[in-house]
């Protein structure tokens, strides 16, 4: 997955609550009474109003650089700062043979988890692929033994 950081707006408003909003994701807005979780909840805001686009087959803007943001009148500006977010792959369908009973555990799992079959294998194959995975051992041939004399 793609990463990108886009610029986020860090403001008061005269109650003392924080809010942020991104110049690039019209209605992408975080707030909270302390700076630090307004900016930790960015993050959250960010990730949703990419996943909205994706859902809805739109095209993630480029970010916007800082000097050009535009700071409306009336905005009690705090400072710019940079959030980042995964931009999701596009999927793709794909068939596979799987044992019956390992596509019904599958299944119960998702349903636990509130997922789609779909959903819960690109989840488990991300995961298991993010992880090192052991050096092989190479295949050692048997040798063949010397006749004894």
């Amino acid at each position: 997955m793609k990463r990108r950081f886009y610029p986020a707006v860090l403001e008061r408003d005269p109650s003392g609550v924080f809010g942020v909003w991104f110049p690039d994701l019209p209605g992408c807005v975080a707030a909270a009474r302390s700076q630090e979780e307004a900016m930790e909840k960015a993050q959250d805001a960010l990730a949703r109003g990419i996943q909205d686009l994706a859902e809805r087959d739109r095209l993630f803007p480029e970010p916007t650089a800082f000097d050009t943001i535009q700071i409306p009148d009336g905005c009690d500006f705090v400072t710019f700062f940079a959030v980042g977010a995964a931009l999701p792959d596009p999927s793709e369908r794909v068939n596979v043979y799987l044992p019956r009973s390992l596509i019904e555990r599958v299944d119960r799992a998702a349903a636990d988890f509130g997922m789609s079959r779909s959903s819960l294998v690109g989840f488990a194959l991300t995961r298991m692929l993010a992880e090192p995975w052991p050096t092989p051992i190479p295949a050692v041939r048997p040798t063949k033994r010397a006749k004894r004399a």
